[in-house]
């Protein structure tokens, strides 16, 4: 018996309408007959993704990389095809976005976790763990609106870690903040990745990083894929091709 699939994407195509102008694209609210552009960011895309896997996504600026980690987190829908996401997802993206300016560091942790839907008790039991992996010292009881944005982006990191994910999703986020912070973030990664239940996506334009973090990887050039298999031979592929 295989393992549980936890991720899948079935012929997924996104398109986007791409406008001369913001006023065209306002146009376009009320009349069929303003010209535009399709964009194919995602063009018939088939993957899976087992549970306790770990895939690197690999493409220049315009790949599609950033649009399929949208679909995933459900910020962004396909045009056309199916998509299966099974299990809680947790985005190191834009670890700064979505906090309350105005609320604590304290507070803010209450209302990301819940809003990944942890019960009080849940937030409650790692609480103690986001504060120390943090590192904010006094500043965690300050309103965000004092915090820099690198402290933001480790308190954010700090929630996503902590929140017990089933499927992680990296991107640059591994190089928040100095040195230190830095290399405890690639380490509390890996110890999640030890947890064989726990599914990793990531995508970076460091193949090293990959290779350490990941056992697959996907090629994508104008939101198609052009390889699929083990890291090595994905990186060799991604370098020779010059993608």
């Amino acid at each position: 018996m295989g393992k549980e699939v936890v991720i899948e994407f079935t012929n997924v195509t996104k398109e986007y309408k791409l406008y001369k102008s913001d006023k065209a694209r306002f146009k376009a609210l009320f009349s069929k007959k303003v010209p535009f552009k399709v964009n194919k960011a995602v063009n018939n895309l088939s993957f899976k993704v087992e549970r306790g896997e770990s895939l690197a996504f690999f493409g220049k600026n315009g790949a599609g990389k950033s649009t399929i980690l949208k679909m995933i987190t459900g910020v962004a829908f396909p045009t056309s095809g199916e998509i299966m996401v099974n299990g809680k997802v947790c985005a190191l993206l834009e670890l700064g976005a979505g906090f309350d300016l105005e609320s604590s560091g304290r507070d803010n942790i209450y209302l990301k976790c819940s809003l990944m839907g942890m019960s009080d008790e849940e937030i409650a039991a790692v609480e103690p763990e986001i504060i120390e992996f943090a590192d904010l010292g006094d500043y965690i009881d300050q309103p965000l609106r004092s915090y820099s944005s690198g402290m933001k982006a480790r308190l954010g990191f700090a929630i996503s870690v902590n929140s017990q994910p089933d499927i992680l999703i990296c991107d640059e986020a591994l190089s928040v903040g100095d040195k230190e912070f830095r290399k405890k973030c690639r380490k509390k990664v890996a110890e999640i990745m030890a947890d064989k239940s726990v599914t990793l996506l990531f995508v970076t334009h460091s193949t090293t990083t990959a290779r350490e973090f990941c056992e697959k990887g996907i090629v994508l050039k104008k939101g198609k894929k052009l390889f699929e298999g083990d890291i090595d031979e994905a990186i060799t592929f991604y370098e020779q091709e010059e993608i």
